[in-house]
């Protein structure tokens, strides 16, 4: 019985190692996403920017006028440029946090402070790998180390118990 059980959490224990070594690649996966949308809302505010330049504007200053139109359709459309000048800076700021993290950080970086749009557009397209990197190699370990020694542990209380047990002799 102990070999069958010992059989049974060496096969959990890479089952779990294999999906912790997930949380790294999809924050890997994740990141390149974010590097997308930087660049897409970049293209979009430089486009906005030069057609501004051209009317003799600030980008500030055209926010503001196409906020206080009133036309609603005008209106929005600056609502909608301003959405995106702060989501362009909050994107780069949380890029350049997750640049900085520590392997490990940038997981818990992205679960914590990550972009929701991205997040979901990661997941969506998320195909998973087994990371060869330090951090992805060290995240399998640390999943199968959890579950090939939780299950050996609660298997041994388990035996420990039983025999700790009375048992009950029915007498005729």
């Amino acid at each position: 019985m102990a070999r069958i059980v010992r059989i049974i959490a060496f096969g959990l224990g890479l089952f779990g190692g294999i999906v912790a070594s997930q949380g790294p690649e999809y924050s890997q996966q994740y990141r390149q996403r974010l590097g997308g949308a930087i660049d897409e809302l970049q293209r979009v505010i430089a486009r906005f920017d030069a057609d501004a330049q051209a009317n003799g504007e600030t980008q500030s200053n055209a926010i503001a006028r196409l906020r206080t139109n009133p036309d609603d359709l005008v209106s929005r459309q600056g609502i909608a440029m301003q959405a995106n000048v702060e989501r362009l800076g909050r994107l780069q700021t949380h890029r350049e946090a997750m640049m900085q993290a520590g392997p490990f950080a940038r997981v818990a970086l992205m679960v914590r402070d990550g972009d929701q749009d991205v997040m979901e557009a990661a997941y969506r397209d998320f195909e998973p790998a087994v990371p060869v990197t330090e951090e992805g190699l060290l995240s399998t370990a640390i999943g199968f180390i959890i579950v090939w020694g939780g299950i050996l542990l609660l298997a041994g209380f388990l035996r420990s118990f039983r025999r700790r047990s009375p048992r009950t002799v029915a007498r005729a």
